[in-house]
């Protein structure tokens, strides 16, 4: 199954000159959605994960399916003023602006080895905010995986840990 045939482009959202990749179709469409989460799924089915952080808010779809099928923990990634405990934060640059997120800090114990989940794969700060999250808890990632990677824009090279995704663009 092609899953590029569910990935929407819109353009000028959420700023004028963005052309956004929207996976509501794929997620509305139950052949996609089980063909995407296989396909996720075997790419870190062979890794030993104790926690999947997922990133506010679409990595958190198939983030908890992943941490189910991989007998691990899940840990919400969001943005300030989502999470109710004491929390780490970091402030992150964006393809249109700037942003911060945050984890608990009870999260993630020392030495826990954590994949880290998300739908898109873009300019990499994001990613990198979310890898920073884990390293100040004592995390260990042991890989990031995203549905889509956008390598025009070269996010990889802010990630510092094995990157995989299912399309690639």
């Amino acid at each position: 199954m092609d899953l590029d045939t569910y990935i929407r482009d819109i353009e000028n959202f959420p700023k004028p000159g963005i052309v956004f990749k929207d996976i509501t179709p794929l997620l509305s469409n139950k052949e996609a959605l089980n063909t995407c989460f296989e396909a996720l799924h075997a790419l870190a089915a062979d890794l030993n994960i104790d926690k999947v952080v997922g990133i506010e808010s679409r990595g958190f779809f198939f983030g908890t399916m992943l941490a189910n099928k991989l007998n691990a923990g899940f840990v919400p990634v969001r943005k300030p003023g989502k999470l109710p405990y004491t929390t780490f934060e970091e402030r992150y640059e964006l393809e249109y602006g700037t942003d911060s997120l945050q984890m608990h800090t009870d999260a993630i114990r020392e030495g826990e080895h954590v994949l880290i989940h998300d739908d898109v794969l873009a300019t990499g700060g994001t990613a990198k905010a979310a890898c920073d999250l884990v390293t100040k808890a004592g995390g260990i990632i042991v890989q990031c995986n995203f549905i889509m990677e956008l390598e025009f824009l070269k996010g990889s090279e802010k990630i510092a840990f094995p990157i995989k995704s299912v399309v690639k663009y």
